[in-house]
């Protein structure tokens, strides 16, 4: 009784991840199968959860149908994880019974829809020049999932006495529960899919609002229904015809609920992955780089981008071009409210306040300044934290994210205009073109007195650091990828911007706090700092800076070496 639609076998990304742990990181997120037997049959038995692509939306998915499906045989994969380990209670046959995983695993009829899936089976379908009355994809998608109930001897009877066509995947799932008493869980992967790639079609948007309905509003499709679990990017409680999905519990990145730790790897998840002797990368480069949205108070790291890190042992940006990267160019170019000079402060490292109440949760619905900031949290491109007015701040959460947005701000012709941008190319001129320590001084003092710098934590050479890779962010992207904390010569470089070209000059920065420029360049020279980079690199240049904390000052020295 398995299929594509219908009880997958669990051959899928989550069992392929839990059988190659040696080559794949895996983090046991299995209790999580736990909160949803909890809610089996009861009114909470419809959730959401929306987070940005590559957040581990699918696996989660993935795994549910695995534990759920009649279809598979998962005893192996589940005996030895977290969720072995659930007890509970339910009320069964009128009696309050104890109840473990293994009461619900795999005795579901699932179904399973991936509509990124249905929407590549479509396009194939189209092109065969079928018709079976398919109009559009939503007509495709009940076609496919009536058309697997069909195949199975135990429903075509069902269906062909209830008159059921190739269309009506409510009526379907009515008939069969009426005539056995049986009901279904319903996992849709990316549901907001036709909002997003179909964005313009309110008579298609309609039409899948109005299934949509029929399943999970409608006390017909209800009742055929234990479980249904939706995942999304975009929220979905204030679309068109919200009605069809407002009894869903929904967790989103503007309000998450109490599953951060569900969503992501959280700091005590990627402790483990770098403990293992596998793990090549660093548990700072890994915070560094993927860390940084704060979901309910839980500081969450890009699972996505943790797991090709490790992979690869090597810290660069994954979040690769997508149609969303056009989205965000779109949505600063509207330039509400001087959204543009935002998104350069943002970058600086300012946190912006902003109100989510009437954000619409479409891409297309964008009124004002708060939903461009309101559709980039949910796209995952700032992260956001509440504040006690209830009002929101958002911020660049890592990285790789700040790597990515300027990269796509940098590619606008108006970016060149902004004051950051043209300081940025000031500095990295005063270091490698005119090594003026008193430029790079002011420049440095000027970022350090901006409000993207508190002076209360400014009070490490980590402070610095800071200071000095935000004002040199913008002239480095293309051309130089920067190294904090190098193991080099005798010691740990604080700074190190490695050009992609040799010729280029390689820059050595060392920081001190409370000391002088001219201790820095003397550790940079003691230390030999610049020993592992001669032979490749015959121009290298030494930045020594420090704070003065007494007269609230900095010093820089340049030499070339």
């Amino acid at each position: 009784m398995s299929g594509i639609f219908l009880n997958p076998k669990g051959n899928n990304a989550f069992t392929d991840i839990v059988n190659n742990r040696i080559n794949k990181v895996f983090v046991d997120k299995t209790d999580f199968i736990g909160e949803t037997i909890d809610r089996l049959d009861s009114d909470a038995k419809l959730i959401a959860f929306t987070r940005p692509r590559r957040f581990g939306k699918t696996v989660m998915a993935q795994m549910l149908a695995s534990y759920y499906s009649k279809g598979a045989d998962s005893t192996a994969i589940f005996s030895n994880r977290k969720i072995s380990g659930y007890k509970g209670k339910k009320l069964i046959e009128n009696q309050m019974t104890a109840i473990t995983y293994e009461t619900y695993l795999n005795k579901f009829n699932v179904i399973y829809i991936d509509m990124n899936t249905i929407d590549r089976r479509y396009s194939t379908y189209v092109n065969s020049e079928k018709t079976e009355n398919v109009s559009d994809i939503v007509d495709y998608l009940e076609y496919s999932v009536i058309s697997e109930l069909k195949e199975q001897d135990v429903f075509v009877s069902i269906l062909k006495k209830a008159n059921i066509g190739n269309i009506g995947i409510t009526n379907a799932l009515s008939a069969i529960h009426n005539s056995l008493n049986i009901t279904f869980v319903i996992i849709m992967d990316e549901w907001d899919l036709i909002y997003r790639e179909y964005r313009d079609q309110k008579v298609l948007q309609k039409k899948f609002i109005d299934m949509l309905k029929g399943l999970f509003k409608d006390t017909e499709g209800l009742a055929c229904i234990s479980l249904a679990y939706l995942t999304g990017i975009l929220p979905i409680k204030k679309y068109n015809s919200q009605s069809a999905l407002n009894s869903f519990d929904e967790y989103n990145m503007l309000a998450p609920g109490d599953y951060a730790a569900y969503f992501g790897f959280t700091d005590n998840e990627v402790a483990d992955i770098v403990s293992s002797s596998n793990c090549k990368v660093s548990h700072h480069d890994l915070k560094e780089w993927y860390e940084g949205y704060k979901i309910k108070g839980i500081n969450t790291y890009n699972p996505n981008s943790v797991c090709k890190a490790v992979s690869r042992n090597e810290c660069i940006g994954y979040w690769s071009g997508t149609s969303s990267n056009e989205e965000v160019i779109r949505l600063i170019n509207m330039n509400y409210k001087g959204i543009k000079s935002d998104i350069i402060r943002l970058l600086d490292g300012i946190r912006l306040s902003f109100n989510s109440d009437n954000f619409q949760n479409d891409m297309t619905s964008i009124a004002n300044k708060d939903d461009v900031i309101c559709l980039l949290v949910c796209l995952g491109y700032l992260g956001c934290t509440e504040t006690t007015n209830g009002r929101k701040l958002a911020y660049v959460p890592n990285r790789e994210i700040r790597q990515t947005l300027i990269s796509l701000v940098k590619g606008q012709k108006w970016s060149r205009r902004m004051d950051a941008v043209r300081r940025s190319a000031t500095l990295l001129n005063a270091i490698v073109k005119k090594q003026d320590g008193k430029i790079v001084a002011e420049i440095i003092q000027e970022i350090h007195n901006s409000p993207a710098v508190s002076l209360i934590d400014y009070n490490t050479e980590d402070s610095l650091t800071y200071c000095v890779m935000a004002g040199l962010q913008w002239a480095t992207l293309d051309d130089y990828t920067a190294h904090r904390e190098v193991q080099t010569g005798k010691g740990r470089a604080d700074l190190v911007y490695e050009p992609d070209n040799p010729e280029a000059p390689l820059i050595i920065i060392e920081f001190k706090y409370g000391r002088s420029a001219e201790t820095a360049i003397k550790q940079i020279k003691t230390q030999e700092y610049f020993k592992r980079y001669r032979r490749q690199y015959r121009n290298i240049i030494l930045v020594g800076i420090n704070y003065s904390k007494a007269t609230k000052d900095h010093q820089c020295l340049i030499e070339k070496l």
